[in-house]
């Protein structure tokens, strides 16, 4: 699979993470078939193993999703700056901590958000729990299975 191509690979991934912060884009179904079109492309059996692998993992968040809460982050007031801080923590955290670093940096972007937004601690940490009841954990779950679906896919393109 030449440049190009990995390049159009990864935007897509790119753009399935973002479709999981907003309401409507299926973002996990985006990262499962870009990962589809780089195994199809680039038949070796670590591309299928990452295939199988996601396959697995978005399947085990969606049964998780099914189990918590439903959604109604939008009626508990959460806003696109919040969607974006929290995503922008998840995807720090697992940059900086491999892997579990996403879960404290999604709920410390929620955090950074609501402290930004009403000024004082004890107001911030009670709306980072009203947001993370009213749906942020199943956004978390899913969003956790795509950074670990990308982050296989680059390890796999990258020394596979």
């Amino acid at each position: 699979m030449g440049a190009w191509e990995l390049l159009l690979v990864g935007a897509v991934l790119a753009l399935g993470l973002c479709g999981v912060l907003v309401p409507g884009v299926p973002g996990s179904w985006l990262v499962w078939a870009g990962v589809a079109v780089w195994a199809l492309r680039d038949p070796h059996g670590l591309a299928w193993g990452v295939l199988v692998g996601a396959t697995a993992v978005l399947l085990a968040a969606q049964v998780l999703r099914w189990l918590l809460p439903p959604r109604r982050l939008r009626q508990a007031g959460a806003t696109r700056a919040l969607a974006l801080w929290a995503g922008a923590g998840a995807l720090a955290g697992f940059c900086v901590l491999p892997v579990i670093g996403a879960i404290p940096g999604f709920v410390g972007g929620i955090y950074a958000a609501e402290r930004l937004r009403l000024g004082s601690h004890g107001d911030a940490v009670a709306s980072t729990r009203t947001a993370m009841r009213a749906g942020g954990s199943s956004v978390l779950a899913e969003l956790f299975a795509c950074l670990l679906i990308v982050g296989a896919w680059a390890g796999a393109v990258i020394w596979g």
